[in-house]
């Protein structure tokens, strides 16, 4: 079959989704190699050390919070929301990107989600995994608030109110973590069973065989797994829609100056997405040149996740103006107050940042020559994750700080305690996402291989 790029001009020729040069044989052994070695990398163990101390702190965070209770938090009043929810909602957007890559683009068939899509999935479900622990935690006393709250009946005739968003964010939440876990389990099923196949040692062969479900590439297990997988992309897709609407809810709901718009749940959907696919480059830039897969994830899909983060951006950029804008054209003096407020309150600091970030820096993602330049663009990720906590902090504290009631009004400083225990969360995260790596195949072998040469002239036949 002839390249399609061939007849192009230079300008609009692309970089190929696969560097020449790989056929079936290859293309398995780079990717299953890394979850078959025997050793471990210097460098994974480095890494893993890292994410172990700071797993080590999360567990001292929340032991103390257990014994000590939310007092040692820098919430008040009134300031009752504060780091917990800044960090959920930040965490959850976090995972947004995982769903579209495996989800939306596999329905739209973009070819570019393959080499991306398996560690975006697992980024995901540890992204949420992190966001569960501080609503869960917030309430002091989790055995107590799930015994309270889970709808069951009992004899004080006690039930949840279903009219609160706080409600509707635990089915959202939960339900996005269990599709999102069958999802990604499922599309692991067939390169478990090459692993199984690869295996030397009996240990890992037994391992791989019972995850691998007993999977053999009949024709029937393929059918089955397409229908499956069908069926899990069509369930996810909405999912990317409706998770962080439901969590644009807990806020919208209200009546509290810089909540209460009818933009927030686009705004905050494209705002998840915008941080997803920061953290995707994030971790795909370091991952591809430590492993060496740069003919695998190549220029293309960092040039893509970029173009993802600049169409993002800009709705992120647009729903900023509209908060002025409403405040503005609405001529009601609490909201006109709460955008002055954010912009020359304070925390004028924080909002400013942010427009300097979200607004003005992803501007350059225009220029090709940003989206080229891997290291820039590793920076600007790792930036704009900044950027994306410092929104929630915004939304979050500017107007809580500062409400209806003057004689309320608080500064709000976090405490150690709360830094503790969001820089543990990182610890959590990136302990799954080694663990990930070094066991699990980071790229899906099967889809891959579909984007051969090789595997054209095959079909052809």
């Amino acid at each position: 079959m002839a390249d399609p790029n061939l007849h192009r001009p230079m300008a609009l020729q692309q970089t190929p989704v696969i560097l020449p040069g790989h056929d079936f044989e290859t293309v398995t052994e780079t990717i299953a190699e890394i979850p078959l070695a025997r050793r471990f990398p210097l460098g994974w163990v480095g890494f893993i050390l890292v994410s172990l101390a700071l797993l080590g702190a999360l567990h001292m965070a929340l032991g103390y919070l257990v014994m000590k209770g939310i007092g040692i938090f820098g919430t008040n009043q009134p300031v009752g929301w504060a780091f917990p929810i800044i960090n959920f909602v930040w965490w959850i957007g976090i995972g947004h990107a995982g769903t579209l890559i495996s989800a939306i683009l596999m329905l739209f068939k973009q070819q570019w989600r393959m080499s991306i899509a398996r560690f975006a999935e697992a980024m995901t479900i540890f992204a949420v995994a992190c966001a569960a622990i501080f609503p869960v935690f917030h309430t002091g006393r989790p055995w107590l608030a799930a015994y309270w709250l889970f709808p069951y009946p009992n004899a004080m005739g006690l039930w949840p109110q279903f009219k609160s968003p706080l409600i509707w964010d635990v089915f959202a939440v939960s339900t996005y973590a269990t599709v999102s876990v069958v999802f990604w389990y499922v599309g692991l099923i067939p390169d478990l069973a090459t692993l199984r196949d690869r295996a030397t040692s009996k240990i890992k062969a037994r391992i791989y065989g019972m995850v691998a479900l007993g999977w053999r590439g009949s024709a029937r297990h393929w059918h089955r797994y397409e229908v499956a997988s069908l069926i899990l992309a069509g369930l996810s897709t909405p999912l990317v829609l409706s998770v962080h609407t439901v969590v644009s809810f807990d806020f919208a709901v209200s009546v509290i100056p810089g909540w209460h718009a009818t933009i927030f749940p686009p705004y905050f959907v494209a705002g998840a997405i915008y941080s997803g696919f920061a953290m995707v480059l994030t971790l795909a830039i370091p991952v591809r040149r430590f492993y060496g897969m740069e003919s695998l994830i190549t220029m293309r899909h960092i040039d893509n996740m970029a173009k993802v983060m600049l169409a993002t951006g800009l709705i992120v950029g647009y729903g900023y103006s509209m908060e002025a804008f409403f405040a503005w054209y609405s001529a009601n003096p609490h909201e006109q107050f709460m955008i002055y407020n954010r912009m020359f309150g304070q925390y004028a600091w924080s909002y400013w940042t942010l427009i300097s970030i979200n607004v003005v820096m992803v501007q350059f993602l225009w220029l090709k020559r940003v989206r080229q330049n891997v290291g820039l663009l590793f920076v600007m990720s790792l930036i704009v994750n900044v950027g994306m906590w410092l929104e929630r902090f915004v939304i979050v504290v500017t107007s809580l700080a500062n409400d209806f009631v003057p004689s309320s009004w608080a500064h709000y400083t976090p405490t150690f305690w709360d830094y503790l225990l969001y820089a543990g969360t990182f610890g959590l995260f990136l302990t799954a996402f080694l663990l990930f790596l070094r066991f699990v195949p980071m790229i899906s072998i099967f889809e891959v291989k579909t984007l051969l040469p090789q595997a054209k002239v095959e079909a052809e036949h």
